[in-house]
């Protein structure tokens, strides 16, 4: 069985189910992450640029992701794309890969990159000609999905009604969060390794 996990960021397809992944993985399914932006010159420097590469290969091999593809779009500015060139990118991916199950960001989160994300990623699991996928799951970003401001419909309200079962892997989780060091911030904050902990204990 083939899994497809769709991250706008480095460090989301951690956040959001990172423990699930590990979990798959170990039960011998084809786990692909695709990473849609990527950080660039002078917003980021060429160092954090050239360590943001490392930290990917590291928390990949942690989780067992068998491929990994980059979209190479520019981080927190995918609104200045057209929506369709998105659409194309993520479709393109889905085609190659073939997936069963998906997973991608809910698309209330509090980043713009996410709406968009998760907007495209439902354009192209439109069902057609041997379309593979049977099941799309939205996952959390902890400091992005609850900081999302109140909702106006019950849909753009994040209500899990499925929960895999991590109490083996969230170790794994943890230790593939640690590679991000870039984007780990101090407890209490939720991007924290014990606010990651609170959060699957929670769940």
């Amino acid at each position: 069985m083939k899994i497809l996990v769709i991250a706008p960021h480095p460090d989301d397809e951690v956040l959001g189910c990172g423990g699930t992944i590990k979990k798959y993985t170990k039960e011998g399914r084809e786990v692909y992450l695709c990473i849609a932006t990527k950080a660039y010159t002078p917003d980021w420097t060429e160092s954090f640029i050239e360590n943001r590469k490392k930290e990917i290969k590291c928390s990949s091999k942690i989780l067992g992701i068998k491929k990994v593809t980059f979209l190479d779009l520019p981080t927190v500015k995918l609104d200045t794309l057209p929506q369709k060139q998105l659409n194309d990118l993520i479709s393109k991916v889905v085609e190659e890969i073939k997936p069963e199950i998906v997973f991608v960001p809910f698309r209330g989160d509090i980043n713009k990159d996410h709406k968009l994300v998760s907007e495209s990623t439902l354009v192209a699991l439109r069902p057609k000609p041997g379309f593979s996928v049977k099941k799309v799951f939205y996952y959390e970003v902890l400091s992005e999905t609850e900081w999302a401001k109140p909702a106006q419909k019950i849909e753009d309200v994040f209500l899990p009604n499925f929960y895999e079962d991590i109490s083996e892997y969230l170790d794994d989780k943890l230790k593939a969060m640690e590679c991000y060091k870039s984007e780990l911030k101090e407890y209490p904050h939720p991007r924290s390794l014990e606010g990651i902990k609170v959060a699957a204990q929670k769940r």
